[in-house]
């Protein structure tokens, strides 16, 4: 079983993301937790489980390789161990920005997402025009030995700077979703992450 969340890291995290709208941290789950997402990632994979993913909400969404190339799939509590390990880890991480930041974060949703070689992402987003109740965006990345030359890096549009963010296993980024630009450059290996979103209640969302 996994140790509770440290406070520290918790702290660390909501302390960076309120000063400066996201947040870079190494290391915040134990590296066989790291490993064996990674592992379930890629079966989920190898059996057709994950899907293209599309780009818009409801009626309105559709499949568009040129806007992003990644293949998806959904967590549901119960799947597996390490999943539900994983879940366990955000919920404290939503206790402490709700705790610190009084956001009215209600839930978290969160999926695998499988970059092949040459996939990317533009520049786009988090939150849609017509539901706000997508809050702080999460990423965590699943890949070992990831070199700057393999390409993919997630690319923050910051007030005025961009920053460039290698998806190395076992590094977690959070940002405001609806204030953060973001695209996910192309890459040349397979990109492995557990993407997600802590939200809160919306008006006619429950």
């Amino acid at each position: 079983m996994m140790k509770p969340a440290e406070p520290a890291t918790l702290l660390r995290l909501v302390d960076e993301l309120a000063e400066h709208g996201w947040t870079r941290q190494q290391d915040v789950l134990p590296q066989a937790l790291t490993l064996e997402l990674a592992r379930e990632c890629r079966a989920r994979a190898s059996t057709g489980a994950l899907a293209l993913a599309a780009v818009g909400r409801g009626a309105g969404q559709e499949i568009r390789e040129g806007v992003r190339g990644d293949r998806i799939q959904w967590l549901e509590p119960s799947q597996s161990a390490a999943c539900d390990a994983y879940l366990a880890y955000m919920d404290a991480l939503r206790g402490a920005l709700n705790q610190s930041l009084y956001l009215g974060l209600a839930d978290f949703e969160s999926h695998f997402a499988a970059y092949p070689p040459g996939a990317f992402y533009e520049r786009h987003l988090d939150r849609f025009r017509d539901d706000d109740r997508r809050t702080v965006s999460a990423v965590y990345y699943l890949n070992d030995d990831w070199h700057a030359e393999d390409g993919g890096a997630l690319r923050l549009y910051l007030d005025d700077a961009t920053l460039d963010v290698s998806p190395e296993a076992g590094c977690l980024v959070l940002f405001l979703s609806d204030r953060l630009p973001h695209e996910v450059l192309p890459t040349r290996r397979e990109r492995l992450s557990l993407t997600g979103w802590f939200r809160r209640r919306g008006e006619g969302a429950w």
